[in-house]
């Protein structure tokens, strides 16, 4: 490859800032604001004009600067220049210069990492592609994969792993949506194709439930909960008598609380719907609450690491060692939810939104606008004292 100079150097490649920096002869490196790094190279097609009648300029994906040197982007641009001179739209004439299923799916990879919540979630995104995709389809062109490839991919694992090969088809779909979004490939989506002819066989879904106690036993649970020391077991108390989810009880911030409205309030990027729920607190809550106040940490529920919450395993320990088994710590909202049903006789949206969720349709949500707090907030406080009637007995 022979050498081609320019502006830019590897170590400026690694450290400038974002925006979009230039190296010379149409060739730029474009740094997002999470970070992300990607080469574009904008050409002028000569003879050619857009529907103002000027040059038609037209800007090309390179690649991430992750898996593209600075080189070998040079290279390519130039590639794409000796085509736009030539008259030659490199859209469809640049050959070689396509990148491969992998190269892409990394750069997508690395581009939408800022925006999941959890950082493993987005790990497992690349490993199944790293698992199940690259191995078969990883260093072909993405502008050559078409049906067979995707079945190729899929049907080893389409009846045996069901769940996992959706999720692999979910993710090969927007690789290879973004690929044509940058010109890299025409037509539709083969995963789209082959998931609407239904030429992989049908697979029932298996529904997993979380194991849960039932909500006949949750007092006396909570009686032997509360003579635990730690803050896993304020933890999990809290979690019992809010019936919230574990990540939104753990990753609780004390400037989520409004003790004057007695309100704890999520804000719609930690909650799994998206939207703020409001969480009515009760005399109970706050008696767990008052106590991790003198701690004065930024996080209710705080670990080992100063500042930092409670690790997502910690109240399921907490569990094991009590000597409670076949029981999850989310399995405790479905013991709420069947008490609200068969013992607080609630009505269903009320005890709906007591857990976070949606109810009703986009229209339905649309004219009802009310998160009912009120009714919410007196079924918290029978909840609440329903779970802590053991405790309160053995202390008469």
């Amino acid at each position: 490859m022979a050498y081609l100079a320019g502006k830019l150097t590897k170590n400026l490649v690694r450290t400038l800032g974002s925006g979009r920096h230039g190296d010379g002869n149409g060739l730029y490196l474009v740094v997002d604001p999470s970070g992300a790094r990607r080469w574009i190279v904008r050409v002028t097609v000569k003879g050619q004009r857009n529907r103002q009648g000027k040059p038609l300029r037209t800007d090309f994906g390179l690649g991430g600067a992750d898996v593209v040197t600075l080189n070998v982007a040079r290279e390519r641009a130039l590639e794409y220049r000796r085509l736009a001179k030539q008259g030659l739209n490199p859209k469809y004439h640049r050959g070689q210069d396509v990148p491969c299923f992998e190269e892409v799916a990394r750069q997508v990879h690395i581009e939408r990492l800022p925006t999941w919540k959890n950082p493993k979630h987005g790990q497992q995104w690349i490993n199944t592609l790293a698992d199940y995709a690259f191995p078969k389809i990883g260093r072909m062109p993405v502008s050559d994969i078409d049906q067979p490839e995707i079945l190729q991919v899929l049907s080893p694992i389409w009846t045996e792993k069901h769940e996992t090969a959706r999720r692999v088809a979910q993710r090969m779909k927007a690789v290879l949506d973004v690929a044509r979004s940058r010109g890299y490939r025409e037509g539709e989506n083969p995963v789209t194709v082959v998931m609407d002819a239904r030429v992989l066989p049908r697979v029932k879904a298996k529904v997993k439930h979380h194991n849960a106690m039932r909500w006949q036993d949750v007092p006396a649970f909570y009686a032997q909960l509360s003579e635990q020391k730690g803050t896993a077991a304020s933890a999990l108390m809290f979690t019992c008598l809010t019936a919230c989810r574990t990540g939104e009880v753990l990753n609780a911030s004390w400037d989520e609380f409004s003790f004057d409205d007695l309100l704890w309030i999520i804000p719609q990027d930690r909650t799994k719907t998206g939207a703020e729920h409001r969480v009515p607190l009760t005399d109970q809550m706050l008696e767990i609450l008052e106590p991790l106040k003198a701690l004065r940490s930024e996080s209710v529920f705080e670990g080992q690491r100063r500042h930092k919450p409670l690790s997502n395993m910690s109240m399921l320990m907490l569990l094991r060692r009590m000597g409670v088994e076949n029981v999850t710590v989310h399995g405790f909202r479905s013991a709420f939810r069947d008490w609200a049903s068969e013992k607080g006789d609630t009505p269903r949206e009320v005890a709906e939104m007591s857990l976070g969720h949606k109810v009703g349709t986009e229209v339905e949500r649309a004219y009802a606008r009310s998160d009912l707090l009120d009714r919410r907030r007196e079924l918290l406080r029978r909840w609440s004292e329903f779970v802590c009637s053991k405790l309160e007995n053995s202390n008469d």
